[in-house]
């Protein structure tokens, strides 16, 4: 099993939207991509709900360094997809964290269902 071009492409795009501004806080575009059970393991420790994520920041500037570092898609099955990489977002400082999302593809297109981020300490 290897995953289309066209479906590492979106997946790509679609991680990506996750750290964008204009698109992690339009609660619209969230809402179709987050699936209805989707929680999270943030970065902090911190567990978070679909709805935490739906609602719960307040529209601010995102200064993460694209491309996504070590970027990878790992295929679970036929529909589901392990995302794996490392971002990079300039606060005061660097905050460097390895990131995994899992990724269900739906008759409405690839939906979020999971994601954690641990932080690296170097």
């Amino acid at each position: 099993m290897d995953i289309s071009n066209h479906d590492y492409k979106k997946l790509k795009e679609l991680e990506e939207s996750l750290w964008r501004a204009e698109t992690r806080f339009d609660s619209a575009y969230m809402d179709t991509i987050l699936a209805q059970d989707f929680f999270e393991f943030g970065r902090s420790g911190r567990i978070y709900q679909r709805n935490d994520t739906l609602h719960g920041a307040s529209p601010q500037e995102i200064k993460a360094k694209f491309p996504l570092k070590n970027f990878r898609v790992h295929e679970i099955s036929e529909n589901v997809v392990l995302i794996t990489y490392v971002s990079e977002v300039v606060y005061e400082e660097i905050e460097v964290a390895n990131r995994s999302s899992l990724w269900v593809k739906t008759s409405n297109g690839w939906q979020l269902r999971f994601h954690q981020g641990t932080p690296v300490v170097e």
